[in-house]
């Protein structure tokens, strides 16, 4: 299609048109700073709502307006000395997630689970008692409290270091597998459609769906909520606010600011949710769950640290809880019906009539290039033929190719825009998630290279497929108004992947063989679909220099419906094994790997793992032993002061000085140490994670756990053999 350049892309009218308003109906002014994204709504007795968020110094303050004078300071917990209605929770470690929710079968309250680094805290607020306190290897980076598929009992589920890890109310493990990346954002919801909640979790470049389904995101996701259904909402570090259902997304936004919370609320009674963000300039805004347009916005005055609902008032109406970083609260309420009319200010209005203004210009102005460019016609003179009217036969060709490095570029993907005739394309636009910095790019030749022919070189980061939106300028050589061709095309999957094959490459020596029941010519389809080939192949057996990494890869099928993939990039093989299973719709897939490079690597890290560990043994008890000496010696200390024995004392806070010293260097030894291991198990982590995605459905699940097992049990020999065979038994 196209359009003249001058017209501009109509957007609908925003929120200011919409009745659908938020009132507040109450601020509270909390004297205390809020970490983002630690925010939570706890019914702790079961029957008063209370505010609950992560505050500085390794704390979690709960606000309790409803008991107030009736709370005792016990154990943990603590009295607020500046608000009454505040109780302080003592956690001694920097909290990095928080939620609170029903985790027993038989309590009457709510349950607070507090994650750090190191371990997750269960604890019940109205007895002031700890419910299970677990240390977690892998550290908790986000938390999500509910049920979870066939588990009958709720379980708090925490995302650490490249595994997720689900503990139940008495804290023991019921629940643990791995992924691909750090975990930093969690939801439950029923992906499927099958009565049964998924856990949904975000690591840093991907998203998997209880491992199903992933869609592609080249930004960390910072917050995830569940909206209905298989519906949820995503935010991501680079501002980017969407909604997904399953696959499928419907919208995004993308701000110069960061969306610190996201959360679903339904603000007109229509039983529909819409997805609230709080921004970390201040801004609340409420969007349609279809459409992503704004129906409601307010601000605050500093960063939001995060959304939630709930019945504070006690008087049966829930509340949208929106707090900031400076511990500012306020709460909202649907408007009701008679004042929905009235809440358009002033401002709004304005913005209005100014939006409307443009537009009203936009279509002057493009109604006058039309009147202008109709009375230009065939072999009129140069002049009117700067008005940009160019030939009807007109259109835009685009073609993929594949190109390797050499001395001035690297390895790419050439993207040829043309036209079939004398045009000129004056400049090219083109969005693309993850290819290019800020999602966009833009070729604009200089006037003394002006042709039909632009070539602009992409190198997609990762082996997943992109939709090329572009955008291009297209007139006559002395045109200074230009028509704008939109076109889209689709980057295969493994397109940095080329034909041509250097004959001394060193032939890969890791493999993967598995058996489809299928027909060969549904791998040819697969093939031609994923890959960037010049002519279709009517033959599943291919080889490919991998143009990221150098070396081969051999595709090659048996007449039996044996697969043998032949690579020495194990992630490069899960890739393969999962978009083809996709294609065939394969639902379970048994497979047979060896990948001995990589296999080494990993019984090296396994080795590094034992021997931090024993460092960190060894270093803990040291510092155990130094902590008592250094009670005996300030014991000693004392002693000599109160005995007028200056000399004394001076000599043992001499040594209590270079005895804390030596504390400290052996902190810095153990924290290095710590951070080692922590490295070494991620690393362990992604390679059962690894392992996992060479199989598809249950053998995948039976990898997974049969790993961790062998893992726990210190049987390094059986791990292998897993990761080799996909079973223990074989």
């Amino acid at each position: 299609m196209a359009a003249l350049l001058n017209s501009q892309i109509r957007t609908p009218i925003g929120s200011y048109c919409c009745a659908t308003m938020l009132v507040p109906i109450f601020t509270l002014k909390l004297n205390h700073k809020i970490n983002p994204r630690m925010v939570a709504i706890g019914k702790y007795d079961g029957i008063h709502p209370c505010l609950t968020a992560a505050t500085q110094a390794g704390k979690v303050f709960i606000h309790n307006p409803h008991t107030r004078g009736q709370r005792p300071a016990a154990h943990r917990l603590s009295q607020s000395t500046q608000d009454s209605d505040i109780s302080l929770l003592n956690i001694n470690q920097a909290v990095s997630c928080l939620t609170a929710g029903t985790l027993g079968p038989n309590t009457t309250g709510h349950t607070l689970l507090v994650g750090s680094q190191t371990n997750l805290l269960a604890y019940d607020v109205h007895d002031n008692t700890d419910i299970f306190y677990k240390e977690v290897t892998d550290g908790a980076n986000a938390i999500v409290l509910g049920e979870l598929g066939d588990i009958q009992y709720p379980l708090a589920i925490i995302g650490g270091n490249c595994a997720l890890q689900g503990f139940d109310f008495e804290g023991n493990d019921q629940f643990w597998t791995v992924t691909g990346d750090n975990v930093r954002s969690l939801v439950l919801c029923d992906f499927t459609a099958d009565g049964k909640n998924e856990v949904s979790h975000y690591t840093f470049n991907f998203l998997f769906i209880m491992t199903i389904v992933a869609f592609c995101s080249f930004q960390t996701v910072t917050s995830l909520c569940h909206m209905h259904g298989s519906r949820f909402g995503y935010a991501l570090a680079n501002g980017t606010v969407g909604v997904y259902d399953r696959t499928a997304r419907y919208w995004r936004i993308k701000s110069k600011n960061h969306a610190m919370s996201i959360h679903a609320f339904d603000l007109n009674d229509d039983g529909v949710v819409e997805l609230i963000t709080g921004w970390s300039n201040g801004k609340i805004d409420a969007r349609s769950d279809r459409t992503g347009e704004v129906i409601f916005k307010d601000n605050f005055s500093s960063s939001v640290a995060g959304v939630v609902e709930g019945d504070y008032r006690m008087d049966g109406q829930i509340q949208l809880i929106c707090s900031s970083v400076e511990g500012e609260v306020r709460g909202y309420l649907p408007a009701s019906k008679e004042m929905k009319g009235n809440l358009m200010d002033a401002s709004v209005e304005q913005d209005l009539i100014r939006e409307l203004s443009q537009r009203k210009q936009n279509l002057i102005l493009e109604l006058r290039n039309y009147e202008e460019n109709a009375k230009a016609l065939p072999g009129v003179s140069e002049g009117e033929s700067k008005m940009g009217v160019i030939p009807a036969n007109t259109q835009l060709q685009t073609a993929l190719s594949v190109r390797r490095a050499t001395e001035s570029q690297r390895a790419h993907i050439e993207l040829n825009i043309s036209t079939p005739n004398e045009t000129i394309i004056r400049a090219v636009l083109i969005f693309a998630e993850g290819i290019f910095e800020g999602e966009s790019h833009v070729v604009h030749p200089s006037v003394q290279n002006l042709s039909g022919c632009v070539r602009v070189p992409i190198i997609p980061p990762k082996d997943i497929p992109v939709d090329l939106h572009i955008k291009a300028f297209v007139g006559g050589k002395t045109s200074t108004q230009f028509h704008v061709f939109e076109i889209t095309r689709q980057l295969p999957r493994f397109s940095m992947y080329d034909l041509s094959v250097d004959p001394s490459a060193t032939q890969p020596t890791g493999k993967v063989t598995f058996s489809i029941n299928d027909r060969p010519q549904r791998v040819v389809m697969w093939l031609n679909q994923n890959f960037l080939l010049p002519e279709g192949i009517d033959s599943p057996d291919i080889t490919f220099t991998t143009l990221r990494a150098g070396g081969l890869l051999k595709i090659n099928m048996q007449p039996s419906g044996e697969i043998t993939l032949r690579t020495d990039d194990i992630d490069l093989a899960g890739d393969l094994i999962q978009s083809l299973a996709s294609f065939l719709a394969i639902e379970d897939l048994q497979a047979e790997a060896d990948f001995p490079v990589y296999f080494k690597e990993l019984r090296a890290t396994l080795t590094e793992v034992d021997e931090f560990h024993s460092v960190h043994q060894k270093l803990t008890a040291a510092m155990a032993d130094h902590s008592n000496y250094i009670r005996n010696m300030l014991v000693q200390a004392e002693d000599a002061r109160l005995m007028g024995d200056w000399r004394n004392m001076k000599k043992r806070f001499i040594e209590l000085y270079d005895l804390n010293r030596d504390l400290i260097n052996e902190y810095k030894i153990r924290s290095n140490n710590h951070n080692a291991l922590l490295a070494r198990l991620k690393s362990v982590n992604r390679a059962i994670q690894r392992a996992g995605r060479l199989r598809v459905g249950k053998p995948k699940t039976q990898v997974i756990t049969a790993c961790r097992d062998a893992i726990k049990n210190n049987n390094i020999n059986a791990l292998f053999k897993i990761m080799r065979a996909g079973t223990a038994s074989s």
